[in-house]
């Protein structure tokens, strides 16, 4: 984020990633995928999570394949503390402005 005072907007791809990931945990990219409904491509996936890490919203370690498996390292994902606060937000928000009070529904 490039000012404090910026409201942290998190795309639909985004929001996902968060939300799955403060639900269950840890997660590899294609867990993501698979559990998203396919709200998350296998094509996109790596990006979207390269993006949000730049932004702190999301850390990653490698886990070593199991012998004999053999290939590069996976990536096990999860929310960070800043990723969760900015979810919160976006989430609140979302919810405010689908209500009826936001739209003048309320009399």
């Amino acid at each position: 984020m490039s000012d404090k005072n910026e409201f942290p907007k998190l795309s639909r791809k985004e929001f996902k990633v968060l939300e799955l990931l403060i639900a269950k945990g840890e997660m590899y990219g294609l867990e993501m995928v698979e559990a998203s409904e396919d709200e998350l491509k296998r094509g996109t996936i790596y990006v979207t999570l390269q993006r949000m890490g730049d932004k702190g919203y999301v850390e990653s370690r490698e886990e070593p394949r199991p012998t004999p498996e053999v290939g590069i390292p996976r990536r096990k994902y999860w929310a960070t503390g800043l990723g969760e606060r900015v979810y919160q937000t976006n989430l609140k928000a979302r919810e405010f402005f689908n209500s009826d009070f936001a739209w003048g529904g309320v009399s």
